[in-house]
């Protein structure tokens, strides 16, 4: 049934158990994985004013430590495939909005499913942190397993 699956991250401890879920459903069903990070973009304003002037010294600071933040995240998650046996690929994206970026990538590659994890906020903190989740779940029509 299910092919393809795309599996995107944060680093953080919930979304780890969904990489492990992820895998195993994946192993069961005889899946390929792609996990996915999505890194914010070099904001300018970030910058302090004193290293205006060293501007693409401070992007390629950036970038550096944004390639090492996710190859630390997708190094991990490839180690974790092998072990179980499950056919792996990792993708670092820089975008603004991460589900645009899971959505893109989970289209572009061909996903026939979406496994990612879901911090659950309620309230106030649903209302202004929002929801990479509920976005994702509302601009796809790709299926998605969430965990939480």
């Amino acid at each position: 049934m299910y092919r393809y699956v795309l599996i995107p991250t944060d680093g953080s401890e919930l979304a780890q158990k969904a990489i492990v879920h992820g895998l195993s459903f994946a192993k069961a069903v005889g899946a390929k994985v792609t996990a996915l990070t999505v890194e914010p973009s070099f904001n300018v304003y970030d910058a302090p004013a004193s290293r205006k002037d060293l501007m693409s010294a401070a992007f390629e600071e950036y970038a550096k430590l944004a390639r090492a933040h996710a190859a630390s995240i997708l190094n991990g998650i490839a180690d974790e495939a092998k072990v179980v046996g499950v056919e792996c690929e990792t993708v670092q994206v820089a975008h603004d909005h991460p589900y645009q970026a899971i959505v893109a990538t989970a289209t572009k590659k061909g996903c026939d499913l979406i496994v990612m994890a879901s911090h659950g906020r309620s309230g106030i903190k649903a209302v202004v942190l929002g929801s990479v989740t509920a976005r994702v779940l509302t601009h796809t029509t790709i299926p998605v397993l969430v965990y939480r």
